[in-house]
């Protein structure tokens, strides 16, 4: 499918960098760029050829040539720029996490809706094609009834407490950085949203959480358990299992195969779809066909979900951000 809508992004970091590099891939190219410090802005259009450069980032909302924003800028900055590009009546596809708490993404959301336009987290989950093969044949009973699922994600930082990711003045954290991953598989496989919420965290010196672990069960009596570390590798381990099989899915959130573990004698069988490379790629694609009507692929209910379980879980752990103590005061 070719670009058929000016895109703007708003930040140049490695994530700009691949949804540059997408839409080319698919025959188009970036239309504008805005960025906290001018001359990386410049830099970054020079390597790509783009036309425009704002002065300050919150002229990307003007521009009325401007179709889609691309936000990537941190966490704690998203629900500033969202109520502007929305009020502007500019699609948004924001980087995950799409907001710091429910709150925050219920208020985009009204505004999306008030304004016509879409409102998308940009999860690779949602849109890489070996979930959605998996997805169907699950809807299709080939596995039977799903039962458990359990998921890992360690990463690995330097523990040091100023750079972005233990550093609380930019919502750092293990949950808001990874666990989003791990919640979105979870919530894209469950039948329902989790209810029953229970869980373990070791906060970090900057009181931020280093490491959590998380139990869920929905309506449905499904379970799943989640492991997070920003200080401890792990293998990036998806499973998923159900009364005739389990499902094992590596290196996502950008998986592009499934290794599919039959109950019944033990034999294994493969699954590969899509490409980890053309990950940004299906992102663009499917934000392109939601916002000419051709359907709706954004999970923007999931998105929603996942967001009110990292809020529950924030506040039984007694975390929050500067910016949501700012406004109890």
């Amino acid at each position: 499918m070719a670009v058929r809508y000016r895109w703007a992004t708003l930040g140049c970091g490695v994530i700009a960098h691949e949804l540059a590099e997408a839409l080319q891939s698919l025959g188009g190219k970036l239309y504008s760029v805005g960025n906290r410090t001018h001359e990386k802005a410049v830099a970054f259009a020079k390597q790509y050829g783009i036309e425009k450069v704002y002065d300050a980032p919150e002229d990307i909302f003007k521009d009325p040539d401007v179709d889609i924003v691309y936000i990537s800028t941190p966490h704690n900055t998203h629900i500033k720029f969202l109520e502007q590009a929305l009020a502007a009546g500019k699609h948004v596809l924001c980087e995950k996490s799409i907001t710091l708490n429910s709150e925050e993404l219920n208020r985009a959301v009204a505004l999306a809706k008030e304004h016509g336009v879409v409102l998308a987290e940009a999860q690779t989950i949602y849109h890489m094609p070996i979930y959605r093969e998996l997805k169907e044949r699950i809807d299709r009973g080939d596995f039977g009834p799903m039962n458990v699922i359990s998921m890992n994600f360690g990463s690995y930082k330097d523990y040091d407490m100023k750079n972005r990711f233990f550093n609380r003045s930019l919502a750092g954290g293990a949950l808001l950085d990874i666990g989003v991953y791990a919640l979105s598989f979870v919530r894209m496989f469950m039948s329902s949203a989790p209810k029953e919420i229970a869980s373990q965290v070791k906060l970090a010196p900057t009181g931020v959480d280093e490491e959590a672990s998380i139990l869920l069960k929905n309506d449905q009596e499904e379970m799943a358990t989640v492991l997070l570390s920003l200080h401890s590798k792990q293998p990036k381990r998806g499973m998923v299992s159900f009364d005739k099989a389990y499902i094992e899915l590596m290196t996502y959130p950008r998986g592009e195969k499934a290794t599919i573990t039959w109950t019944e004698d033990g034999r294994r069988s493969e699954i590969e779809a899509g490409h980890t490379s053309d990950a940004l790629a299906y992102e663009v694609t499917d934000m392109e066909r939601a916002v000419a009507g051709e359907g709706d692929d954004m999970k923007l209910a999931y998105t929603r979900d996942v967001m009110d379980i990292m809020t529950r879980l924030r506040k039984d752990w007694g975390l929050t951000y500067p910016e949501e103590e700012n406004l109890k005061k």
